[in-house]
């Protein structure tokens, strides 16, 4: 793989955008988890936790959408390789504050590129979700701080917030 401009992976020598070339790169599990986090107001999340919605269970749904998005990042995103996950997994915590949820997105994969961006995805997506669903009765609904939290594998190493 030849060095980038800048730094920049998906930037070749002369500024132009490109898929990184990933052939020469050993086969390694590849583990990445995201998060984000869900505000909404306490009759909203009262409303999630009891089941109260017409259009079925919000958690439910919003995790087997954030499971789809993962599988489909490449399709969404120019430059990333289509991936085979292994596993992808979509969790759903209380907040602190008891009035919101943590979302938490774990993509695993045995290949040669990381999954950070199946698991960004997927937990945006689940948010989102979470938004679409209960827009209807609380549309001030915010979705913040969408991070990766901890990666492993690759020539990279380990990396953790």
């Amino acid at each position: 793989m030849t060095e980038s401009s800048g730094g920049l992976s998906h930037i070749d020598e002369s500024g132009k955008a490109r898929m990184v070339d990933v052939g020469g790169k050993d086969n390694t599990e590849r583990v990445a988890v995201a998060g984000c986090e869900v505000h909404m107001q306490q009759a909203t999340f009262d409303l999630i936790k009891s089941g109260g919605f017409d259009k079925g269970d919000v958690l439910g749904v919003a995790r087997i959408a954030g499971v789809m998005a993962a599988k489909k990042t490449s399709d969404l995103i120019p430059l990333c390789h289509p991936i085979a996950l292994t596993q992808m997994t979509i969790d759903f915590d209380d907040l602190d504050d008891g009035i919101g949820l943590s979302v938490t997105s774990t993509a695993r994969s045995m290949g040669r590129t990381g999954v950070e961006m199946e698991a960004l995805t997927g937990a945006s997506i689940a948010a989102l979700t979470v938004y679409d669903m209960c827009k209807a009765v609380d549309r001030a609904i915010r979705i913040d701080g969408l991070r990766l939290l901890s990666k492993s594998g690759g020539k990279s190493g380990d990396w953790q917030v």
